[in-house]
């Protein structure tokens, strides 16, 4: 048989869980079709002789729903060794939506997401109204990696119910009816599921609920019934549990009892959470899998949390009036004024102000979290080339500042003005507790977890998360020296054959003959993590943390080689998922 591309004596990781083993990969037509011993040469070939080769992943947890609309490239995704990207998530997205409706969908995706408003408005190249007119405009751009559609409830409760939605208010029989309809009607035309949350923590940019916030569970309960009749799609939910939230787990279980639909929830360990709870969650989904529905846990490899630096969106003094007053200038102008001695001991003696009254969008939630200044300095860590994680707590502001007997908010300043401004700050929340990753570890162990919530595109301008994949392989496989680890096959089947399957994306996701050719050719022992480093590219100049890898020797899609060397090629074999059968 004549190939495309033969990879020789590569380390196969298959994404079925199952041991390593040594083989050549013959691919032809975008698909693997041959593994072993292989005699034909090909027309071009790969020696991975002391590599691994892994399935492409699949990032199932995404919100580049705005980002497709005007970038081919799709990084972060596409510099992580993504090759699937499933966005739409957490009930937030652009379709469908009427002409009028346009800006108020923006602003839902500016407050939950923290993608910079003035980029959607720019970026954003509106045509359609209906979710498949959607996935019709994001099937006309080629891209560096696959996009997987789901349809958001935000979206579909404001075009059915209009002024009533932004009102929240309870909806009618026959608006659960319509909202029902369009969910399997766009599922129908390809798109892979349908997501919603209930949370706190999103809000749109004036500081408004979501659209679907404390929805009756029936509304919830007929959308997945209707989809369970279809027999077509899944279902994912973000819900925080917290406070009026905390009793909710039991309505997830129905739900997936009800549609028959494979389910995730995210799920993050949380220091608000009664003692136990997290786990409570993960021994409620093994009985529901147990009974024979699916649902699985969307795990994070490493804290939920920020970057905070002088360059990007937020750091400890952004709102204290001496702050306030220079933001507006350049970078280098606010360093300078900062390492002035009188401005600087201004800054330090002012009290913050309250973040309710800076940014419209805040939550509760988020005043709680900054109201304990001590909690706060001990949960903030340098992050330096090395770019450490795990951090010990000794390595906090608040340790060193004590080591040094010196004013923690004066460590944390000097930390921040490293580089030319561009010193950043660390700050773990969710998945901390303890101070180290021991529930991150039980999460990733637990049978029925895949990872998610790289949130790859949101949250631009203090987070770098869409490089979890890369994470995820280095510090769980290789790197972690603070407690066990996980097996290399563990932690690639986390994020290729686990959730290939529970999409029903029975192409991709595994090395195997007839499979798509979306691998990633590795160096193992050099695969890492570069330091985050904010970049204005944005449409309107918007600015967003970016963060690189090393390691990917090539990573191909559909058997074209879209990374070489840690640099995009150039081509773009990346299209539109249409999954229109269960």
């Amino acid at each position: 048989m004549a190939f495309d591309l033969v990879i020789r004596g590569a380390n196969v990781v298959d994404g079925t869980g199952a041991a390593a083993k040594t083989a050549d990969i013959g691919i032809a037509g975008g698909v693997i079709r041959e593994i072993g011993r292989i005699a034909a040469h090909g027309a071009r070939e790969i020696d991975a002789d002391g590599a691994i080769v892994t399935p492409g992943f699949i990032d199932v947890h995404t919100h580049y729903d705005g980002q497709v609309s005007w970038d081919g490239e799709m990084l972060p995704s596409a510099a992580h060794g993504v090759t699937t990207a499933i966005m739409g998530n957490c009930g937030v997205g652009f379709a469908p939506c009427r002409k009028e409706d346009r800006d108020r969908l923006v602003d839902l995706m500016e407050g939950v997401e923290d993608i910079p408003g003035t980029a959607l408005h720019e970026g954003i190249r509106w045509g359609w109204e209906t979710i498949p007119e959607y996935l019709d405009a994001v099937a006309a751009a080629p891209r560096t990696v696959d996009i997987g559609v789901q349809v958001p409830h935000n979206a579909v409760r404001l075009f059915v119910m209009g002024e009533r939605a932004l009102r929240r208010e309870a909806a009618t029989e026959e608006d659960i009816a319509a909202m029902a309809r369009i969910v399997v009607d766009g599922i129908a035309a390809g798109a892979v599921g349908f997501t919603t949350a209930n949370t706190i923590g999103h809000r749109d940019a004036k500081g408004n609920p979501t659209y679907a916030r404390h929805v009756a569970a029936e509304e919830l309960y007929a959308i997945g019934e209707a989809m369970g009749a279809a027999g077509r799609g899944v279902i994912q939910l973000f819900n925080d549990f917290y406070r009026e939230n905390l009793d909710d787990f039991p309505e997830v279980l129905e739900l997936a009892r009800r549609s028959k639909r494979p389910l995730s929830f995210t799920l993050e360990q949380d220091d608000w959470w009664p003692e136990g709870f997290w786990q409570g969650l993960l021994k409620a989904c093994a009985g529901v899998n147990a009974a024979g529905f699916e649902m699985r846990a969307q795990v994070a490899p490493r804290p939920l949390g920020s970057i905070q630096t002088l360059a990007g969106t937020i750091h400890p003094f952004v709102t204290r009036p001496t702050y306030m007053a220079m933001a507006h200038l350049p970078l280098a102008e606010r360093v300078a004024r900062l390492l002035d001695p009188a401005v600087r001991a201004q800054l330090l003696a002012e009290p913050d102000t309250p973040l309710s009254q800076f940014v419209m969008s805040v939550t509760p939630r988020a005043e709680e979290w900054s109201a304990d200044a001590v909690a706060m300095l001990k949960r903030m860590f340098p992050l330096g080339d090395d770019v450490d994680y795990e951090p010990v707590p000794e390595r906090s502001i608040w340790a060193l500042a004590q080591a040094q007997g010196r004013d923690p908010q004066d460590v944390l300043l000097d930390h921040l003005l490293e580089n030319d401004g561009y010193g950043l700050i660390y700050v773990p929340i969710m998945n901390y507790g303890g101070g180290d990753f021991s529930a991150i570890h039980a999460m990733l162990s637990d049978p029925n977890a895949m990872m998610g919530l790289s949130d790859g595109g949101a949250h631009v301008g203090f987070s770098s998360d869409g490089s979890f994949p890369t994470y995820l392989l280095s510090h769980w496989a290789r790197d972690r020296t603070r407690g066990p680890r996980i097996p290399l096959e563990r932690a690639v089947a986390l994020q290729t054959g686990i959730p290939a399957q529970h999409f029903g994306l029975d192409d991709r996701g595994v090395v195997a003959v007839g499979r798509k050719a979306d691998l990633n050719v590795i160096d193992f022992a050099a695969l890492g993590l570069e330091k985050p480093e904010i970049h204005a590219d944005l449409p309107a100049g918007g600015i967003r943390f970016l963060q690189g890898a090393r390691g990917y020797i090539e990573t191909l899609l559909a058997g074209e080689t879209v990374s070489a060397g840690g640099a995009l090629t150039g081509a773009r074999p990346g299209r539109l998922i249409r999954k229109t059968r269960g």
